[in-house]
C-alpha cells in the first residue's frame, strides 16, 4: 500500500489542476476558442488548409502551458513554455495571412490580435520567471 501513498496529489510539487489558474492559460484558452469560431467562417476550400492550421496552433499554445504546468523539471516547464510561444507567434502569421485574403474581418482580426498579444505577454513572464528560478538555483 505504501505506492499508493505516493500517488497521493500532496506528493508533487505541481498539481495537475494548477494550469487553470494560470493567465497565461486563460488567455491561450479563449484565444483557441476564438480562433476556432473564426476558422469555421473561413471559405471552404481553406477548411483543410489555413483554417485548420490556425485552429491546430491556437489549440497548441493552449495545450502546450496545461502539459507543461504538470511537469516536475522547470528545464522541461521551459520548453514546454517555449513551444507555447511559438505556436503564437505562428497564430500571429496566420492571422495576418487570413486578413490578407480577406477571411477576417478588422475588427476580428483586431480582436483575435489582442487576445494573441495578451496571451503572448503571459507566456512570456511565466519564460521569464521560469528562467529567473533555473539561473537562481545553478547560482
Amino acid at each position: 500500500m505504501e505506492w499508493l501513498r505516493d500517488c497521493e496529489p500532496h506528493h508533487y510539487s505541481r498539481s495537475m489542476a494548477d494550469f487553470h489558474h494560470l493567465k497565461a492559460w486563460q488567455h491561450a484558452k479563449q484565444l483557441a476558442i476564438e480562433c476556432a469560431r473564426a476558422a469555421h467562417t473561413f471559405p471552404s476550400e481553406e477548411r483543410f488548409a489555413l483554417a485548420d492550421q490556425l485552429r491546430r496552433a491556437a489549440y497548441g499554445a493552449a495545450l502546450n502551458i496545461a502539459e507543461g504546468s504538470g511537469r516536475r523539471g522547470t528545464r522541461d516547464y521551459r520548453r514546454y513554455l517555449d513551444t507555447a510561444r511559438a505556436s503564437l507567434t505562428e497564430v500571429e502569421a496566420i492571422l495576418e495571412i487570413a486578413a490578407e485574403l480577406g477571411y477576417l474581418q478588422p475588427t476580428t482580426r483586431a480582436r483575435l490580435e489582442a487576445r494573441r498579444d495578451e496571451a503572448a505577454k503571459t507566456v512570456f513572464g511565466l519564460l521569464r520567471a521560469a528562467t529567473a528560478r533555473v539561473e537562481h538555483v545553478a547560482h
